[in-house]
């Protein structure tokens, strides 16, 4: 069974991080949200709260598949401060595994300086031709082993990107159909 793991810091974009778990849980992969606060429950840039499955220092996360990086402000930010999380996406990448992060969530990998001649996608402003990316507005783009989303209104499309990488197109397309996404 795949694995991923998607990283949950205090404002965090609700519908994208819960739009991918649920989705990936639906094509059978095994997603752990991981908070990266120090506390179980993570709430997200609308105060939703949300219970992760495991605090970041509970896992080495050797086994992922994937990591997923959503979206929000502050999230992001909060995201980017976590020294254990940026070990593990470069770690991730290093071992050509996917990375995927949407919105606001790819300045992430611009910062570390992943995109360099990538096509990448983020939410508007978020990232520009400074890091080297080959900017798209395509709603989700993946180049090798990195997935970028635009936002909230994409992220069943980012979702379903996802679940074709790690379990193939007719799962992504069974799941698809079920949601009656279009």
């Amino acid at each position: 069974m795949k694995k991923a793991y998607l990283f949950l810091a205090y404002g965090f974009e609700e519908v994208e991080a819960l739009t991918a778990v649920d989705l990936l849980r639906r094509a059978d992969i095994e997603v752990t949200t991981v908070s990266v606060t120090g506390n179980d429950i993570v709430t997200g840039r609308s105060r939703i709260p949300v219970v992760a499955d495991v605090k970041i220092d509970e896992s080495s996360f050797c086994d992922a598949d994937a990591v997923i990086l959503p979206g929000g402000m502050p999230g992001v930010t909060n995201l980017e401060n976590c020294e254990k999380l940026i070990s593990v996406i470069k770690k991730q990448n290093e071992a050509g595994k996917l990375i995927c992060a949407i919105c606001a969530g790819p300045m992430i990998f611009a910062h570390l300086g992943l995109l360099k001649g990538k096509k990448a996608t983020s939410y508007p402003t978020c990232i520009d031709e400074s890091c080297g990316a080959i900017l798209s507005e395509d709603s989700v783009c993946t180049d090798g082993n990195i997935v970028t989303s635009r936002g909230v209104g994409t992220a069943i499309d980012f979702a379903l990107e996802i679940i074709r990488l790690l379990a193939g197109e007719a799962k992504a397309a069974e799941v698809k159909e079920s949601i009656l996404a279009k």
